[in-house]
């Protein structure tokens, strides 16, 4: 039977719950420091959560609504650079304040995993200098292993590429690991590189298609304190609001 080695997780919507309250309202505040006229509102930037990638994600919107930037593609993608720059040193504030707190249950199942001897790693499309900040603030005490961020690969979620590199970092075969995520891009991006995954579900994403996802929650839940619930679960599962790594060894390896 397979043995759980490795839990690699997202980071936006499955440990901060940050789209919402944290990157929009950075863009936001970039939009109106650059003298942009627009605004993303909650719905809008819902809709362009389905584009991974924060420059990903301002260039589909300045083209689907023909904002016009420099006119040469290449001082374009500068400008989109330079915006991102600023948007992540805004949001990398809002993580240092503390407004932002842990989504519950993820360092508390963290924490068990290290203590089981597992590899924890954080795989996300999210910026580095970001990561860092949620890992260096929030999680400096659990001893995460390894943070793959960013532009670390070309091809950013669904893709499976940032797996792949996660398992060919830590050596592991894809029986051997499993995933966090709470989006339908993150869960085909784990699918692809044929990792088992949970999904927990936020604002954002509690009404996309999650269903390959072996088992759904809404949080993973902390004992006295915020409890999940479950959504769906591919075999049985003795669920009481809190989902432990003991659980999840043993639902995956059997």
């Amino acid at each position: 039977m397979p043995e759980i080695k490795a839990i690699f997780f997202d980071q936006d919507g499955v440990i901060i719950d940050t789209e919402k309250d944290g990157h929009r309202v950075a863009f936001n505040q970039t939009f109106d420091d650059y003298g942009f006229g627009f605004q993303w509102d909650v719905e809008e930037y819902g809709r362009l959560l389905k584009i991974s990638g924060g420059k990903e994600r301002m260039r589909h919107y300045f083209q689907e609504n023909d904002v016009v930037l420099q006119g040469v593609p290449e001082k374009d993608d500068a400008l989109i650079l330079e915006l991102h720059k600023h948007k992540t040193a805004l949001f990398v504030k809002l993580i240092e304040s503390g407004k932002l707190p842990l989504r519950g249950g993820v360092k508390r199942l963290m924490l068990e995993a290290k203590e089981r001897g597992l590899v924890v790693g954080i795989c996300t499309t999210s910026n580095e200098r970001s990561a860092n900040a949620v890992l260096n603030t929030m999680l400096s005490d659990v001893g995460i292993d390894f943070v793959l961020a960013g532009d670390v690969v070309k091809k950013k979620k669904p893709q499976p590429d940032i797996y792949l590199l996660a398992l060919e970092k830590t050596g592991l075969s894809p029986e051997n690991c499993m995933v966090v995520e709470d989006s339908r891009n993150g869960l085909l991006a784990a699918i692809g590189a044929g990792l088992p995954a949970v999904a927990t579900t936020n604002i954002y994403t509690e009404n996309e298609d999650l269903s390959e996802a072996e088992i759904i929650v809404s949080s993973l839940g902390d004992p006295g304190a915020e409890k999940g619930t479950l959504k769906a679960s591919k075999r049985p599962l003795d669920f009481d609001g809190v989902l432990t790594v003991d659980q999840l060894v043993d639902y995956f390896g059997g």
